[in-house]
């Protein structure tokens, strides 16, 4: 995978914090195996104190913020501890749901390898649920977690069973073209391939306070392959 400019990659910069749209299937922080290059790494290459103030998955892209400085970082972090930052997620799932500010509470706990599941007795976890757009058998999701646990927004959607595209961990297939599209032609000895190689989840929003208390928004345009799958379904409403 070829990585953009780091400078390609800013969507927001002042002396205090630094906000990336994260490409899918680039780590935030050092991954247990092996010296993978990742976002942390990368930025140290041009801020020496920078410090990541949330993580997202590796397959999620997206807004992620950086902080330059320990008072910066240690600012950010409180809100996220206080639930004050608000996250915006687009997720492309499964099946035709129409939601309106659907509040999904069900608790999340994680398991040894890695993954989450819903439990009883986990952590609370909470996310806001709206239906954006409509397809033929997807529905664009705009998700807002209110706490931040592992995995809450694809184990929530799974729970309502609009389980995101490509999540093949929580309940949610690949997508093949050839499923939409009548006449889908391979060449004689060729494999489809998923139309996206991960899953359809991207953080397309983030709102924090600055360290002069001053709010600020930052938008997070789509990931070429979120893109041309929204675009492509599009087609098949």
């Amino acid at each position: 995978m070829k990585l953009p400019a780091f400078s390609e990659l800013i969507l927001f910069e002042d002396e205090d914090y630094v906000v990336l749209n994260k490409p899918p299937f680039l780590a935030t922080l050092d991954e247990r195996f092996g010296g993978a290059q990742n976002i942390l790494r990368l930025a140290r290459e041009h801020y020496d104190d920078i410090q990541a103030c949330h993580r997202l998955d590796k397959e999620t892209s997206g807004a992620l913020a950086l902080a330059k400085n320990p008072a910066a970082y240690r600012h950010l972090a409180m809100q996220f501890e206080n639930r004050e930052v608000k996250k915006v997620y687009h997720a492309v799932s499964w099946g035709v749901h129409e939601y309106e500010g659907l509040r999904v509470d069900r608790s999340i706990e994680t398991t040894t390898k890695g993954k989450a599941r819903l439990a009883y007795k986990g952590k609370p976890a909470v996310t806001l649920v709206r239906t954006l757009e409509t397809f033929a058998r997807h529905t664009l999701l705009e998700c807002m977690p209110i706490t931040g646990r592992m995995h809450q927004i694809r184990l929530h959607l799974m729970y309502l069973q609009a389980p995101i595209v490509g999540d093949t961990v929580y309940g949610g297939e690949d997508f093949y073209l050839s499923s939409l599209k009548k006449k889908f032609n391979m060449k004689q000895g060729e494999e489809e391939q998923p139309f996206i190689k991960r899953f359809a989840l991207h953080a397309a929003q983030l709102t924090f306070a600055q360290l002069n208390g001053e709010p600020v928004t930052i938008q997070a345009p789509y990931s070429k392959d979120f893109r041309v799958l929204v675009d492509t379904l599009r087609q098949y409403k």
